[in-house]
């Protein structure tokens, strides 16, 4: 037995010393462990970059922060107008008038104030949905992230044109144009210089529609059934928004701003109330409809139609590149086909929104026939609720 326990130990020191043959000064056991903590930094640097990643992610609004705060440090390095980021931050192209009322002019430099404010209206967009509207719709009750989601982005659109819809109503008043008379449009053509307020809301307004094409784009929002028309009504938006600034047709820009704005904000109302399940939800639509139908057609139709009867009557009527003349039979032809798809997608949307207020009155069926397919959310109004426009289980979108 004792030989036994000796052979047993001499094994065991031999598989020891096997393991424990040293590579320099450390033994191999050693230098698995030494290797480890060796790796240990590496991998704690990963975690904190997969951390940080994170981070981004949870607050999307971080990155375009970052770029407003180094331009505004840039610019306060020298607050002047001999500083390249003032065009940046500032309106171009400043001309003193006579009685001190400043006009200005446009440029190429308005690229860049449009660029800047598109990276600020990004910030603005993510920081208030996830910091401000997110947790109101905790609060609210909305349990669905995709439904929190829609929520967050129809109230951002809420709480953006509560501010620019009555701006650009106080910037039509100043212009021959209120209310919507289609005459002020073409009198005193070409109109190549306007106010500080005119001119900063119409740059704003084409930044806030960049913005909404890049988030298109992008893919921050999910897909809904009429992405193709959404897609469509953003290039020709667009078209519009950067051809009625460069050939100063911009009197007629600000009153198809306003319509769509307002026609908008009582369709982002009303989506937000279905959202919360909100009494009102199906007022609201009705409301919504109505206020529509009579700004994105009854006006639109209007200015459509000055295209055939005051375009060519009304001041100058001819092509003059020195004097900046735009008002002229190709202009005409462009300006209809533009405003004509934009009616058509509108007509689209129209025909949209009253098929689902028919199946909700009729049919008892409140959904949205827009929304993505990946998530669908079906909610039939009970029998004995149907007659009530607006109950608490209604969905519109």
């Amino acid at each position: 037995m004792d030989t036994h326990l000796n052979l047993s130990h001499n094994g065991a020191s031999r598989r020891r010393r096997k393991d424990d043959i040293s590579i320099g000064h450390i033994p191999r056991r050693l230098s698995v462990d030494f290797n480890g903590l060796a790796s240990w930094p590496t991998t704690e640097r990963k975690y904190h970059k997969r951390r940080k990643s994170r981070s981004l992610l949870r607050r999307p609004w971080s990155l375009p922060l970052i770029l407003v705060l180094i331009t505004l440090f840039i610019y306060v390095l020298n607050p002047t107008t001999s500083n390249i980021i003032h065009h940046f931050l500032f309106l171009s192209y400043k001309i003193d008038g006579i009685d001190g009322l400043s006009q200005y002019a446009k440029g190429p430099w308005d690229f860049a104030f449009v660029g800047f404010y598109t990276i600020l209206l990004s910030f603005a967009r993510e920081f208030v949905m996830y910091e401000v509207l997110r947790p109101l719709a905790r609060w609210l009750g909305i349990r669905s992230r995709a439904k929190q989601l829609r929520f967050m982005e129809q109230m951002y659109i809420v709480f953006y044109i509560a501010f620019m819809g009555p701006f650009g109503m106080y910037c039509m008043k100043q212009t021959p144009v209120w209310y919507f008379d289609t005459t002020g449009m073409y009198e005193g053509f070409p109109h190549k210089t306007h106010n500080a307020n005119l001119k900063f809301y119409y740059l704003f307004q084409a930044a806030f529609w960049v913005q909404q094409s890049l988030v298109m784009i992008l893919g921050f929002e999910k897909r809904r059934k009429d992405f193709k028309e959404l897609v469509g009504h953003h290039i020709v938006t667009i078209a519009l928004i950067g051809l009625s600034y460069r050939f100063h047709f911009t009197y007629m820009g600000i009153a198809v701003y306003v319509t769509h704005d307002i026609s908008d904000f009582f369709l982002a109302v009303s989506k937000s109330l279905n959202y919360i399940n909100n009494p009102y939800q199906g007022h609201s639509f009705g409301l919504c409809i109505i206020i529509w139908a009579y700004l994105r057609h009854c006006i639109n139709l209007r200015i459509i139609y000055s295209l055939f009867n005051e375009f060519s009557t009304i001041g100058p009527y001819e092509l003059d590149w020195e004097m900046e003349q735009y008002k002229c039979p190709l202009s005409n032809l462009v300006t209809f086909i533009l405003l004509a798809l934009l009616q058509a997608l509108n007509l689209f949307w129209l025909y949209c929104l009253l098929r689902n207020a028919y199946r909700f009155v009729f049919l008892g069926i409140a959904k949205d026939d827009r929304s993505e397919d990946e998530a669908p959310e079906t909610d039939t109004v009970r029998p004995e609720t149907k007659s009530t426009l607006a109950g608490p289980s209604e969905r519109f979108s």
